[in-house]
């Protein structure tokens, strides 16, 4: 064999030699490709399964309350002025001049009473009136007779010290019309003590009148204010008894105390009305008198009526943690009546805004309220959240929202609506609730 031919065949050795080593090291590498890919598809699968084992849960982010907000608080209008009208003479209705709904000005006649018995009095006092001015007329005249008969008794005594002294009369006579004299001054002083008795019994004789013609004209029944009649217990002929109420059929039956023992009548002042709020003590402090508020009704859709705060307890109550506090509304045309339902809204300020979370957030329980907070899972699987309950101081539940006055410091993403799954240290994934903040 040639030298060529040699030289030839050696160089397709060597290439063959290469291409089954290329051979070799590709089927090394496929045969290792095959179980490597499906060790990773295989991590993979674990990986899904285990982050879709954890528990999921909807979250929100904590938001701050606005700074101004509107309290609406419900309540019942009633009459800023409200009078019970009694008698202070019995006897029988003889006339009635008003009755319920009747508006009636101050010192309108409302009633007349017949009273004879309390006429009979009024004429006894006066005749006891007028012997009183007699007796002291006899008693005036008394002490001028014994005035006289002092003054005589005086100066025949002086004169008789004359005589003693010249010797014309004895001393006896002389000492006879002293002693005289004395008594008659004696009987001087006890007539002015009998004019003072007797003046003191005109006092009280023009007392005891003044006294029974008072009552004499409290026949007639009088208003004591400008209002409307809300109550009417008398009729011509019912009896008023000693106590001053009427003893007839009511003409309400709503008024307290049924048929007997009722006043007259009732009178309300309503062209201004009241309504009494217990507001909380979340809102107590931003209550002072002038505030304006606004006051709505069911029956006035359309309609809002302003209201003015006049005035509060500045206290509050221990059992409700509220504030007594009243608002007055004009009322000029008649529109509101007492025992109406209304709905008071007060616009509230607040410098230090609390916060703001779902109702269905807060979770109850013998350890207090707290909420669940949601915070990043170090070391864990993308996405996955610890959980960690927080508690909290609940403000104003407004329903959908409740504010939280402590405990959070707003950074915060809670759990909405937790589940038995929602513990201390659990890990779970969270999906933002619709409509929630992020």
């Amino acid at each position: 064999m040639s030298e060529t031919n040699q030289h030839h065949i050696s160089a397709w050795k060597v290439i063959l030699v290469i291409v089954l080593i290329v051979a070799t090291v590709a089927g090394i590498g496929i045969l290792g490709y095959f179980p490597r890919k499906e060790r990773e598809a295989a991590a993979n699968a674990a990986a899904r399964e285990e982050r879709d084992t954890l528990p999921r849960v909807l979250s929100a982010k904590v938001k701050q309350a606005p700074a101004d907000v509107e309290v609406a608080l419900p309540g019942t209008i009633s009459a800023v002025s409200e009078a019970s009208i009694y008698a202070r003479a019995a006897g029988y209705v003889k006339k009635r001049y008003v009755d319920i709904g009747d508006r009636v000005k101050e010192g309108q006649l409302l009633a007349e009473i017949e009273a004879p018995e309390l006429d009979q009095q009024v004429a006894q006092a006066k005749a006891a009136f007028s012997q009183s001015q007699q007796q002291i007329a006899q008693t005036r005249a008394s002490l001028l007779q014994a005035q006289s008969q002092r003054d005589l008794a005086k100066i025949t005594s002086e004169r008789y010290a004359g005589l003693v002294a010249k010797g014309a009369v004895a001393r006896q006579d002389a000492d006879v019309q002293a002693a005289t004299w004395k008594t008659s001054e004696a009987v001087v002083a006890a007539q002015e003590a009998n004019v003072r008795a007797a003046e003191e019994n005109v006092r009280q004789a023009q007392a005891n009148l003044d006294r029974v013609t008072a009552l004499q004209d409290y026949k007639s029944v009088r208003a004591p204010m400008a209002g409307i009649v809300t109550a009417r217990n008398i009729d011509v002929g019912s009896l008023i008894s000693a106590s001053g109420a009427g003893q007839g059929v009511s003409a309400n039956p709503s008024a307290a105390g049924g048929a007997s023992g009722n006043e007259l009548f009732r009178l309300a002042q309503t062209r201004t009305v009241r309504i009494l709020e217990s507001v909380p003590q979340s809102s107590a402090g931003s209550i002072v008198a002038g505030m304006k508020t606004e006051v709505t009704l069911v029956e006035f859709p359309n309609r809002k009526f302003e209201g003015k705060v006049v005035r509060s307890s500045n206290s509050l109550d221990p059992g409700s943690r509220t504030m007594l506090v009243e608002v007055q509304v004009a009322n000029a045309d008649g529109k509101l009546m007492p025992g109406m339902y209304a709905e008071v809204r007060f616009r509230n300020h607040r410098d230090t805004p609390p916060f703001l979370v779902p109702g269905d957030s807060v979770i109850g329980g013998t350890t207090g309220t707290r909420v669940a907070i949601l915070e990043d899972a170090p070391g864990g699987q993308p996405g996955a959240k610890k959980i960690r309950l927080q508690a909290v101081q609940l403000g104003r539940d407004y329903g959908a929202q409740t504010e939280i006055i402590g405990g959070l410091t707003g950074n915060e993403i809670v759990v909405v609506n937790p589940g038995d799954d929602v513990r201390e240290g659990a890990i779970v994934l969270a999906d933002p609730q619709k409509g929630a903040g992020k």
